[in-house]
This record gives structure tokens, C-alpha cells and sequence, in this order.
């Protein structure tokens, strides 16, 4: 649109006066891009209310509001790890605030789905911090851990072998396998806990054992009480999974080491780092 323009304007977005351009000309509407880009914003946002893409009887204001923000982020060009966090968390919420007809597995699958792509993002994080210069022991003390465990976890070791960075593919569902491992530790199914077992550990490790370390760890610390969250990383050709066992007064840490092919090869209960 054009005209003469001799009057101040005010800002279609965030309501500021606009400077007098005298003369004929397009109308000025916006501040700057940022106010243009907010105003598609909103009209998104309307757009999307006159096709109820949120229930409002089943979604709170306060979610309504969050659930816009999100689908709003990831801007064109952004990062696909943004976009993948953004899109994965708007669908879990969605799922939580829907109806009762929603699967509760699909909720699980929507959850695990923001896990996995939070962990991702903490590993950039963590790259960035690195590339930053901040230390492991930085590092650890905000995710509370020690710098050996973050480092574990998130480090990106060379192979003094070849001098190329470690393999840090871990083996698939291990996390999972060591937490079925606990179960049957806590439930006395001794020779379960085996059953992953690789040849000489079988030889080595038998289900009396188990038992009797097991109940050391009772006698001195006391009762089981909870498991901590596992955290799986990958140590030259073997993936570790660390996780800690709470109990009535103390700690322990649960270290099991995987090979290639998901055989158990290593099981040691420690006291936690410190």
C-alpha cells in the first residue's frame, strides 16, 4: 500500500510510534524484522485457534500458552536437534493433555521419544562447553557427578591404537538389560541374573556368588530401597552401564560391562564415587 504519509504510525506489533517518512511511499507497519516475525506469529497462533488445534476443554490456559510457544520454535534454518526436541516435546504434551482415549503406551512412547532427544541435546551441550574451555570437573559438578563419570559419559576419547576417535555406539537396549539384571538380584533369582552372562563369566561368577555379595551389601549398608537412573557409555570395544543402587543407609554403584554381542562381561557393586 501506498500514500502520502505525514501523520505518525504506531507499530502493528508492539505498539510503538513509528518515525514520520514524509512523502509518498509503502506504509510502514513494523518496527524492524523482529516485529513483523512476532506479528506472523500471532496470526499463526489465531489461525490455529479457529481450527482448534488445541482442545480447550480438555488443555489448561497456562498449557495452551506452552504449547504454542514450542510448536513456535525452530525457526527456518534451525538446527534439526532443536526442531527434534521441539517437535518430540510438543507431542508428549499433547498426548498428557488429550483426551481418555489416548493410549497410555502412547504417552510412554512419546516420553522415551523427549528422552532420547534430550540426551542428545545434553550431549551438545556438553561439546559446547568443552569447545568453550570449561573442565570436566565444570562440567560434572553441574550435571553432579564426578569428572571421570562425566567424561565417561560424554567424552569423545582417541584410540591410542589408531589415533581415530572410539567407537562410542553402545549396545542396543543395554541400559535395559542391565535394569532387569538388578530385578532379578533383588528378587533372589539368582540364576536369571546370570542368564546374559558370557562364557567365562558364567565360569566365574556363579549364582552362589551373586547371592553372597548381595547380601554383604545388605549387612553393611541395610535395605534396598530404589534404583538410580542407568547410564550407559562406551569404554573401548565395551559398553559400561553404571547405575546406582539407594539403600536404608547408603550407596552403592552397580557397574556392568557388555561386549559387542550384549554378553555380560564384567558385574562389580562398589561403594559410589565421591
Amino acid at each position: 500500500m501506498k500514500a502520502d504519509v505525514t501523520e505518525p504510525l504506531a507499530c502493528a506489533s508492539c505498539g510503538r510510534e513509528l518515525p514520520v517518512r514524509p512523502g509518498r511511499g509503502r506504509i510502514r507497519r513494523y518496527c524492524d524484522a523482529r516485529c513483523r516475525d512476532a506479528a506472523r506469529r500471532a496470526r499463526a497462533r489465531s489461525e490455529r485457534d479457529e481450527q482448534q488445534s488445541v482442545n480447550k476443554s480438555l488443555t489448561q490456559e497456562s498449557r495452551q500458552d506452552y504449547v504454542y510457544t514450542i510448536e513456535d520454535d525452530g525457526p527456518d534454518g534451525a538446527d534439526p536437534l532443536v526442531i527434534r526436541v521441539g517437535g518430540t516435546a510438543r507431542r508428549l504434551i499433547q498426548e498428557l493433555t488429550g483426551s481418555e482415549t489416548v493410549s497410555p503406551l502412547e504417552v510412554v512412547t512419546a516420553a522415551r521419544e523427549l528422552a532420547a532427544a534430550a540426551a542428545d541435546a545434553l550431549q551438545t551441550a556438553v561439546d559446547r562447553a568443552r569447545t568453550a574451555g570449561h573442565s570436566w570437573r565444570e562440567i560434572g559438578d553441574v550435571l553432579d557427578t564426578t569428572r571421570q563419570a562425566a567424561f565417561q559419559r560424554f567424552g569423545r576419547p582417541v584410540d591410542p591404537r589408531t589415533g581415530t576417535p572410539l567407537d562410542r555406539q553402545i549396545v542396543p537396549g543395554a541400559a535395559d538389560r542391565v535394569v532387569e539384571i538388578v530385578g532379578c538380584i533383588i528378587d533372589g533369582r539368582w540364576e536369571d541374573a546370570r542368564r546374559d552372562f558370557g562364557e567365562r563369566m558364567l565360569e566365574a561368577v556363579d549364582a552362589e556368588r551373586i547371592a553372597f555379595a548381595w547380601a554383604q551389601t545388605v549387612g553393611e549398608i541395610g535395605r534396598y530401597e530404589r534404583l538410580g537412573e542407568p547410564v550407559a557409555y562406551q569404554v573401548a570395544d565395551l559398553t559400561v552401564v553404571d547405575v546406582a543402587l539407594y539403600f536404608e543407609a547408603g550407596e552403592r554403584n552397580l557397574r556392568t560391562s557388555l561386549n559387542r554381542a550384549g554378553q555380560v562381561v564384567g558385574l562389580l557393586i562398589s561403594r559410589a564415587p565421591t
